[in-house]
């Protein structure tokens, strides 16, 4: 079950990440390099900074096949998977809620301080957007609006919480996705963002 649900995440992440690349009136190779580095940069960039090598998303093909089918699909029938945002966004957060506890965890596993697993925890869930951004030449969504990072970091830090009290892992990652997901369906649905410093004067 949570394969499946990581794959629903993988094919979420890449779907947006197609459709931004549609936007931006990317060809089909530009669309299908989108949704595999919104999919699955996250986790390159986990694996990365844990010593991973190769990283987990370059030889699991399920992964590989899941995004890029997404992008080959959101190129082909782009105004339909554009009608379906609120599906889209919601699968979305249930994957940004799977991806940072999985992140988090396996940093804990790995021997990584509960600081860092939070970090890395994190950058495995925003870091996708965030390269998908800057190769489309944007400020990184997360980094200028939407509460998306903070859920996020939320997350991470109650799994390594419950690591450190030895709770039962399943049960804490579950709590901490759902409390992922649940704040970014909120923050969503409230229209909620991060404060932002006041303008400049002149």
């Amino acid at each position: 079950m949570l394969t499946v649900l990581e794959l629903i995440g993988i094919a979420a992440f890449a779907a947006s990440g197609a459709l931004a690349a549609v936007r931006a009136r990317l060809d089909v190779f530009g669309v299908i390099v989108l949704a595999l580095t919104t999919a699955l940069g996250g986790g390159i960039v986990r694996d990365i900074l844990l010593g991973v090598r190769p990283p987990a998303a370059l030889v699991t093909w399920p992964y590989l096949a899941v995004a890029a089918g997404t992008g080959l699909v959101v190129f082909q029938f782009h105004p339909t998977v554009a009608k379906l945002r609120r599906s889209v966004l919601l699968l979305d957060a249930i994957g940004l809620g799977l991806f940072v506890t999985a992140g988090t965890t396996t940093a804990l596993h790995l021997g990584a301080p509960p600081y860092a697993a939070c970090l890395v925890g994190m950058t495995t869930g925003i870091g996708g957007g965030a390269l998908r951004d800057v190769l489309l030449r944007e400020i990184p969504l997360v980094l200028r609006r939407e509460i998306y990072a903070v859920a996020a970091l939320g997350g991470a830090v109650i799994v390594a919480l419950g690591h450190r009290l030895g709770l039962p892992a399943g049960p804490v990652t579950l709590v901490g996705a759902a409390l992922i997901a649940g704040v970014r369906i909120l923050a969503l649905w409230r229209k909620w963002n991060a404060p932002v410093a006041r303008k400049l004067d002149g």
